[in-house]
């Protein structure tokens, strides 16, 4: 079965991808920075999956469910069970935030089961392919671990489950925020090298930035397990960080080892037809680049001759042209922007956009208009008219 995770963008979020990755085949994640995405990044992939021949489990982790959230996973469950029973779907959402519950309530959801201390609900929503958790006196990241058997049955072994624990327990220690817990320090030096290495590296959307998140933060549990304090691992983290570049790019025949890691890292990523979507006039469109890999990539592109000019949308609304002939300033206008000829700037016609495919379907009509139908011109009417 097919597993698609979507997951807050943050330290929590990350974990639970981490810990899910350790137990099942993850084909796909979907890192949401903003809860208010979380409705509609839930309704895209609820139209994928109801268009799906094959079941397929969705494991939701870390994301506070508002009332459209809720919403779809009642629509979800109505929509599953009019499905064949073989091809049903299952769907696991595992949160820890307090307002979860109170939208949860709110649309006519009840509790099952709570646990002893009273922290954990499961919620029943008429399916039993569904599993809906909220334990607000724990992180989503040790809820994945905990909780394994919604995801897979697999048995993991002693040196794992020990990295994994040493992880989960720093992770939950600093996401709940218990200062006093030992665990605390190491949560800190944890987050501060995902905040680091999560956008400046491998961006978010290509296909190694989770293996490049999850390796290195697996490295940083090893060092954990030690027992040095964190001050003596954040100077070994450069050379974690090094080790895993090198091997993202052990396949990549063009690498110079000569160059930085980024410098490295960007010449491979300008090569991938995962981060851009092309326009129908030939440019170039990502979305949520980081400005520094946004300028370095688009460097490549351009200088190869791949494309003329290259987009960048932010998921805030901001866009940045880059061009070589001229046109950026030219596009941007067409977008409430100005700059110079070749790097301009200029705001998504909506104020913001959730993914690349969204940001397209504003960009695309405005940038690449198709051009008028004959019959829509008034003189249509005239053209076969003789006198």
């Amino acid at each position: 079965m097919d597993v698609t995770q979507i997951s807050h963008h943050d330290l929590d979020g990350y974990g639970a991808c981490l810990v899910a990755g350790r137990l099942a085949e993850v084909k796909r994640v979907v890192h949401v920075p903003r809860y208010t995405d979380v409705g509609a990044v839930l309704q895209a992939e609820g139209a994928r999956l109801a268009k799906a021949a094959a079941p397929e489990l969705l494991l939701v982790t870390d994301l506070s469910l508002e009332a459209d959230a809720v919403q779809f996973i009642k629509g979800f469950a109505a929509a599953n069970l009019k499905r064949p029973e073989e091809r049903r779907h299952r769907l696991v959402v595992l949160d820890h935030h307090t307002s979860s519950t109170e939208h949860l309530a709110a649309k006519g959801l009840t509790t099952t089961s709570t646990d002893e201390a009273g922290t954990l609900s499961v919620y029943d929503t008429g399916d039993p392919l569904i599993h809906v958790a909220i334990d607000t006196g724990r992180c989503a990241t040790w809820m994945t671990f905990e909780h394994r058997h919604l995801i897979s049955d697999r048995v993991l072994d002693a040196a794992l489950e020990a990295h994994l624990g040493t992880l989960v327990a720093a992770i939950d220690a600093y996401d709940m925020w218990r200062k006093a817990d030992p665990a605390f320090r190491q949560g800190v030096l944890v987050n501060e090298v995902l905040w680091e290495s999560s956008s400046a590296y491998v961006p978010p959307g290509h296909p190694w930035h989770d293996r490049f998140v999850d390796e290195l933060l697996m490295a940083v549990a090893a060092e954990l397990q030690t027992g040095s304090p964190p001050a003596e691992i954040e100077l070994r983290i450069p050379a974690l960080r090094r080790s895993v570049v090198d091997g993202l790019l052990s396949q990549e025949p063009d690498d110079d080892r000569s160059l930085t890691m980024r410098a490295r890292l960007y010449a491979a990523l300008s090569r991938s037809p995962d981060l851009f979507r092309s326009l129908s006039d030939g440019t170039k469109l990502s979305f949520g680049l980081d400005g520094g890999v946004f300028q370095a990539v688009s460097d490549h592109i351009m200088e190869r001759g791949d494309a003329e000019r290259v987009i960048n949308a932010a998921r805030g609304g901001g866009m940045s042209f880059r061009s070589r002939n001229g046109t950026a300033l030219e596009a941007a206008r067409k977008f409430r922007g100005g700059g110079h000829a070749d790097s301009a700037g200029g705001k998504l016609p909506n104020g913001s956009a959730f993914s690349l495919a969204d940001a397209a379907a504003q960009i695309e009509p405005i940038l690449c208009p198709p051009p008028p139908k004959e019959g829509d011109s008034p003189f249509a009417a005239l053209k076969n008219w003789k006198s």
